[in-house]
């Protein structure tokens, strides 16, 4: 295996794990219309992810530079050709940032409604707009021999792409419920598992139906395997859901997601952007990536500097381990 291979399944490990991670931060945004009923409940759902949320999106930083520096074509492609989805899923994670940070700082009704509105938003639109743009990487765009993206906006909603931001937008909704069930006690705890039920229902039905059309269009054997993992992911999570095995449940979950990211990047390797107009001006992980030595050189500072990331991002989650209720928020919060 050569380095520009190591390089691809490295991010799509650093995708996998952002997936996992913001995916469960993203459905606890769209539950907070969805599950809460009142404001303090809210507040729950919040600070079930206030301590890790700005850590998850770590994850994407990571992928986003290690794309840049490894496959400087293929990021370049992919940000000019996707430059109005990718742009809104920025404003969306900084405005969401934001709304984190400003709810509390006011106790009028008013300002923390907005804030919490805005958090709904800006967790809902990245959530559908990030499978949106794995589809299209992966069903394959108007790229021409030059390697610049030729197509327009709407090429990108295309069926194929539209599912996978359905797909995106109800399994982390899925994950995040069970997040909400393992995290938290009380009335919210049992409502979170019984929307966790009827959610994964929905979402086993998509998610078939999707990588189903993944497969039966670009699959191989290795591929197979990865959408069977999901499934069955998704099939154990429901039944550990309907168990009350919080744990088991968001680890089934997890691994379904991971196992969807895995077929999507093994249905795409060795491209990394396949063009629609002519196969031989696909991008590859060869034609796309950087020099051998500068591959070297980011293999030696990842070996040394992901081990310890992962272990602090670990260590905080060991530390906000506890569940929370409506009796650990304030009243003027």
């Amino acid at each position: 295996m050569q380095l520009h291979d190591v390089w691809f399944v490295l991010i799509a490990f650093l995708w996998t794990g952002y997936f996992f991670l913001e995916g469960f931060d993203f459905g606890i945004g769209v539950l907070t219309k969805l599950l809460a009923r009142d404001r303090h409940e809210k507040r729950v759902l919040i600070n079930t992810i206030g301590p890790v949320w700005d850590g998850n999106e770590v994850w994407l930083l990571s992928a986003g530079g290690a794309t840049f520096a490894a496959f400087p074509d293929w990021y370049a492609t992919l940000f000019s050709g996707f430059y109005l989805p990718l742009l809104l899923v920025l404003v969306c994670l900084i405005v969401r940032g934001v709304a984190f940070e400003y709810r509390a700082k006011r106790n009028e009704e008013s300002w923390q409604r907005n804030w919490e509105t805005a958090i709904f938003w800006t967790s809902l639109l990245p959530a559908v707009l990030w499978g949106v743009a794995f589809g299209n990487i992966v069903r394959g765009v108007r790229i021409d021999a030059h390697k610049e993206y030729v197509g327009s906006l709407l090429d990108l909603l295309n069926p194929y792409a539209l599912l996978g931001g359905l797909v995106t937008l109800v399994l982390f909704t899925f994950h995040g419920a069970v997040f909400a069930s393992l995290k938290t006690v009380g009335d919210i705890r049992e409502r979170a598992r019984k929307t966790a039920t009827v959610l994964g229902l929905i979402t086993a039905v998509l998610v078939v139906g999707f990588l189903g059309w993944t497969q039966a269009d670009k699959g191989d054997g290795s591929s197979l395997i990865a959408m069977i993992v999901a499934v069955v992911g998704l099939v154990a999570a429901l039944g550990a859901n309907r168990l009350g095995r919080e744990g088991w449940a968001f680890a089934c979950s997890g691994i379904a997601i991971a196992a969807t990211v895995a077929m999507l990047f093994l249905t795409l390797f060795p491209n990394v952007m396949p063009s629609t107009l002519n196969e031989s001006w696909s991008l590859t992980v060869s034609n796309a990536s950087s020099s051998p030595y500068t591959l070297k050189i980011m293999t030696w500072c990842a070996g040394i500097a992901a081990p310890l990331v992962m272990l602090y991002q670990g260590w905080t989650y060991w530390v906000f381990r506890k569940r929370i209720g409506t009796q650990h928020i304030a009243e003027s919060h």
